[in-house]
């Protein structure tokens, strides 16, 4: 039975979606229902997913491999390891939330919501398991597919158009680099399967080159500065549920890409491109939390300490010891917590006041306590407070690159100074002080469907950080492997 469970978890929702679209006659409470009820079950799948895997194996788990181009020894190649397995439990995690934020929220096209949304978890799981380069190139531009749907369609605001296209060309145009350099490793080896391709050693100067194409694929998807200029508009034009799935899951693609790819496949050119990343990474974590504070859109406050915190996991990615890959794993992880729930929670806000920009905003303590009590939580999670799932990684991180540079050590602690700057600058000026009577109305609190969502953020965020050893049990020993992988 264990052999099928991984097929499942990628089929369930691909099927629940044609069911939806082939039922003429299902209501819009209906094919909510059955997408809820769906993704539930697949999440149920991935734990047991998680439960049936051995964590003292170091090779892939849950193997299994159709024959598709065997012509041209391209075959679909599926595996799991104790990497991809946490992002697949991140996405199937969140689906059900984001399904449940468009029972409020959306009110037109609500098939074609959710089907877009089982779809988009369907292709993500795929990029999580696969273990062909172009299967996962296949996978990883379908996404930007109901990506681009969800943002043009169910966006809040007139620039959502804009903001799709500009999503859609940016990853779009930089992934074609990594399509040219699937090619050439493709004609060199004379197949795309990971495994096969891990013992083929490329020349110096060839690594360079495919090193450099990968990296334009992964950082626009990350992102890192200055390929991030897509980020912040896309997050404001989407809706909730978009900018939740984008944080949670999307932008750990790149990370993912890294740890995947660019580092096991490509090793000396790594090596050779450490200063680059350093210099690109740290500059990030300043720039983009300055930039941060200076925000007027609850949104963007939000999307560009999402830059921040991801050039956190690049520089633990590239420490390349097993500190700082676990950390910068934990921090992606808790970032698509975190992150998803602090969009959840402007969201909640626009729901009532069908604005975000902050100057609207005062005293919602007086008018609405639950909520800014949960709010409070998740925004000491996002600077990092010892007990949140981002403390563990960020302590990781730092003390990895301590290890290697302490000048860029010092200036990534920068960003935590910072964050804290703007993290509670932004809760002060929204929850505090009189209420602003000329633009907000006093509103009920949260509801129980809006508390649903945000508990289970909220025990995870704890769990991971109190007890992460779960997590890093389950990743250490494919971690250990990169490692030696990089630095033979």
């Amino acid at each position: 039975m264990s052999s099928y469970i991984l097929p499942l978890v990628i089929v369930v929702p691909v099927m629940t979606s044609v069911v939806i679209l082939l039922s003429s006659n299902l209501s819009s409470d209906t094919s909510r229902n059955i997408s809820i009820w769906s993704s539930m079950l697949t999440f149920i799948l991935s734990i047991f997913l998680w439960i049936g895997f051995n964590k003292d194996i170091a090779g892939y788990q849950y193997m299994f491999n159709l024959n598709w181009i065997g012509t041209s020894n391209i075959n679909l190649s599926f595996g799991i390891d104790g990497i991809s397995i946490l992002f697949i439990l991140l996405t199937t995690f969140l689906t059900p939330i984001c399904l449940m934020v468009g029972y409020q929220s959306v009110k037109d096209y609500v098939k074609e919501y959710v089907v877009a949304f089982l779809i988009m978890e369907s292709m993500m799981i795929l990029v999580f398991s696969v273990l062909d380069l172009v299967l996962f190139y296949i996978s990883f531009e379908s996404i930007l597919i109901p990506m681009f749907i969800i943002i043009g369609i169910w966006g809040s605001r007139e620039r959502k158009i804009h903001a799709a296209i500009q999503f859609f060309l940016y990853t779009l145009i930089g992934s074609l680099f990594m399509l040219l350099a699937i090619l050439v490793i493709y004609y060199s080896v004379g197949t795309t399967d990971i495994q096969t391709i891990l013992n083929f050693e490329f020349s110096y100067e060839r690594q360079l080159i495919l090193w450099i194409a990968f990296f334009a694929s992964f950082a626009i998807k990350i992102p890192m500065v200055p390929f991030h200029i897509w980020l912040p508009e896309a997050h404001v034009e989407a809706p909730t549920a978009g900018s939740v799935i984008l944080a949670g899951v999307l932008l750990k693609l790149g990370g993912y890409g890294f740890l995947r790819f660019s580092l096991p496949l490509f090793p000396d050119a790594t090596i050779y491109f450490i200063p680059l990343v350093y210099s690109m990474s740290v500059i990030a974590v300043v720039y983009s939390s300055l930039t941060t504070l200076r925000q007027i859109d609850l949104k963007k406050i939000i999307a560009y300490s999402s830059v921040a915190h991801m050039s956190y996991v690049t520089l633990g990615i590239f420490s390349l010891n097993i500190e700082g890959i676990e950390g910068s794993i934990l921090l992606m992880l808790s970032h698509g917590l975190v992150s998803s729930a602090l969009f959840l929670c402007v969201g909640i806000l626009y729901d009532r006041h069908h604005t975000r920009i902050i100057k609207y905003y005062s005293g919602i303590t007086q008018t609405m306590p639950v909520y800014s009590v949960l709010f409070l939580f998740f925004t000491l999670a996002n600077i990092s407070l010892p007990g949140t799932s981002s403390f563990v990684g960020e302590f990781l991180v730092l003390v990895s690159i301590f290890n290697n540079n302490t000048v860029i050590a010092f200036l990534a602690a920068l960003g935590i100074i910072l964050g804290a700057g703007y993290a509670m600058w932004l809760y002060n000026r929204v929850a505090f002080g009189k209420i602003n009577v000329n633009y907000i109305n006093p509103f009920k609190d949260i509801n129980l469907i809006e508390i649903s969502m945000l508990i289970p953020l909220l025990v995870m965020v704890l769990v991971m950080g109190i007890y992460p050893s779960i997590f890093l049990d389950t990743m250490h020993l494919s971690v250990y492997n990169l490692v030696e992988l990089v630095s033979y």
